[in-house]
């Protein structure tokens, strides 16, 4: 029998590469007619280096202001207090310029923006819940533009992971229109980018890949995009692991960053490790970048059942067409130097029932291959991850 399926383009404009982030951006305010661009960058990136400086400069007289102020873990209150500052500043355009945190943050403020939201309880009803995949948002009349410093390929998306720290739990907010209109790749900016977080993205960015090339709803552009993404992703981290100045290795990242994202960039649902990764930033601070190193080699397993064949593609793509899929990302992961256990991020088995009660909560579970019925089919992936 034929498989059915659709494909869903995502409303968004441009990916823009192969020219300096502060050229790129200067021309596209000026196409956008952007005259109040508002800068929420990486603090590292505005503070230690000229980066952030240089593309004010270019900016000129479009420039507004600048917010530095995002932690790891995109929090509400965090956002709440960027976005009065956006407003403060009349912001036309907000441009993201950091890692996945500050691209998350652009997003939700949109928003914040659009709805007035002055404090934290504001975002209360807006979540996606497994019911409701996309909160009941107005469209946004300001827009964004990401110039992502890390891999994990958020900004290819129109959801952003925010986390209530009241209640030790990350959520998703989603709208269409909080997808970022262009993406500017510019390598030079990733140098500043510490070597664990650049590695540990990119293996975020896989986990987009492998999850939708294994996901209840693919289709054949993105399971050969995604392909292609997880390879350009494979060589370019042992590269840059080997030489972090091959400046055509960073390039080739953020290709595979790209089309690793396809699947998730048109809404097809991810499955567990996204699931699970997502509690165990909300709710046990593990960093994002390492959740996909400890996970996925016990999501691959658990889901080989339904997955097989997809699996075996996956396997090549790794390098490692004579290996199960869930052995070869193990032996990359090794390679990489990156943690590959739960305890190695400060998780113990007496967290693992809250976090299978909290991946519940996740869209992504109820998307799972393997089917997971209950937290305890959570809790059997993360002992197989202990």
């Amino acid at each position: 029998m034929q498989a059915a399926g659709s494909y869903q383009y995502p409303p968004m404009d441009l990916v823009i590469y192969g020219k300096p982030a502060s050229e790129a951006l200067r021309e596209e305010a000026k196409r956008l007619d952007a005259r109040r661009v508002f800068l929420i960058v990486s603090r590292t990136l505005n503070t230690k280096t000229e980066e952030i400086e240089n593309i004010r400069a270019s900016l000129g007289d479009r420039y507004a202001d600048t917010f530095d102020g995002i932690p790891q873990h995109t929090t509400r209150e965090v956002v709440v207090q960027a976005a009065a500052h956006a407003r403060e500043a009349k912001a036309d355009l907000i441009v993201a310029i950091g890692g996945g945190s500050v691209v998350d943050a652009a997003k939700i403020i949109l928003m914040c923006i659009e709805h007035e939201i002055v404090d934290q309880d504001g975002l209360d009803g807006y979540e996606t819940t497994p019911e409701r995949r996309f909160g009941q948002f107005r469209n946004p009349k300001v827009r964004m533009i990401a110039v992502p410093s890390t891999l994990s390929g958020g900004e290819y998306n129109s959801g952003s992971l925010v986390t209530d720290t009241r209640r030790k739990l990350k959520q998703i907010f989603n709208h269409p229109m909080m997808m970022p209109r262009t993406i500017i790749l510019d390598p030079a900016i990733t140098r500043y980018t510490p070597e664990k977080l650049w590695l540990g993205s990119g293996t975020r960015a896989m986990d987009h890949g492998i999850e939708a090339i294994c996901s209840i709803r693919g289709n054949p552009l993105v399971d050969s995009v995604c392909l292609s993404g997880l390879r350009y992703l494979h060589d370019g981290l042992l590269q840059t692991r080997e030489n972090p100045d091959d400046a055509q290795a960073r390039v080739n990242c953020q290709f595979g960053s790209w089309l690793s994202a396809f699947g998730l960039q048109a809404r097809v649902p991810m499955g567990a490790s996204h699931a699970i990764g997502h509690v165990l930033g909300g709710t046990c601070d593990v960093p994002h970048y390492f959740c996909t190193a400890v996970m996925m080699p016990s999501v691959l397993r658990y889901n080989k059942p339904a997955t097989e064949q997809a699996q075996k593609s996956i396997a090549g793509a790794l390098r490692s067409p004579d290996l199960d899929a869930s052995d070869a990302f193990a032996a990359f992961i090794r390679k990489l130097g990156l943690p590959r256990k739960l305890a190695e991020v400060g998780v113990s088995e007496d967290k693992f029932k809250l976090i299978g009660e909290n991946a519940m909560l996740s869209i992504f579970t109820r998307s799972n291959p393997q089917p997971i019925r209950e937290p305890g089919d959570v809790v059997k992936i993360l002992k197989l991850a202990a």
